[in-house]
């Protein structure tokens, strides 16, 4: 059987659709989300940008073909002259300042799931580490295509986290996002049962940490 990244999500069904249809995203969706929560979240979510960054350098470490070097070198250079500054930026029109996302003690959830990532990649090798990042960059994909196919969803002017929407369903993010799930894809096609049976685990892992991630913005906890 040739595996791809639809059998990790089957695999996974009830954590993946607890976290693609969390709270948290349905009031994102519908502009109902409490300012502090989105705030929360936003500032640890600098803070998890960081750590996606080491998963990156990691990934050049753990990586044997020019490719997958590229790859990686690619996913790093993104992160650091692309994504934090818009990250920064971002923040700044929600009153929060880069002065204070540099002195920002990173909350419970945030570690966990970022040194869960780090740990996996480190113990592992190169698929299970992009096994580990898969429920970020392409949970964040999927989650804007299914707010945009949600009858609840409020779009433009009205709804206060649109331009979050718009982040994550923008071409850039959605062919980042393709280009995961065709690597994953290729690597899963040789995988045997007992190696699936390996990366579920590390799916079904990082997906849970994904949900207590949600849930830490919407706790507005430490």
């Amino acid at each position: 059987m040739a595996y791809r990244f639809t059998d990790l999500t089957a695999a996974c069904q009830d954590d993946w659709r607890a976290y693609i249809e969390h709270e948290f995203v349905r009031k994102l969706g519908t502009g109902t989300l409490e300012e502090g929560a989105f705030r929360h979240y936003l500032q640890q979510d600098y803070r998890f940008l960081i750590h996606f960054a080491r998963a990156f350098a990691l990934a050049a470490y753990k990586s044997w073909t020019l490719a997958d070097l590229r790859q990686a070198h690619e996913g790093l250079k993104a992160i650091l002259d692309v994504e934090l500054d818009l990250h920064v930026g971002y923040c700044r029109d929600w009153g929060i300042s880069e002065e204070d996302l540099a002195t920002l003690p990173e909350a419970r959830a945030t570690l966990a799931y970022t040194r869960y990532v780090l740990d996996t990649g480190n113990r592992g090798d190169l698929l299970d580490l992009h096994v580990a990042l898969a429920p970020c960059l392409i949970g964040y994909g999927e989650i804007a295509n299914w707010l945009n196919a949600q009858a609840f969803t409020v779009r433009g002017d009205a709804n206060p986290y649109d331009a979050w929407i718009a982040m994550y369903e923008g071409d850039d993010f959605q062919a980042a996002m393709r280009a995961e799930l065709d690597w994953l894809d290729a690597r899963l096609a040789d995988a045997t049962p007992a190696r699936f049976a390996e990366l579920v685990e590390v799916f079904r892992d990082a997906t849970r940490l994904e949900i207590d991630f949600w849930q830490m913005g919407l706790d507005q906890s430490d």
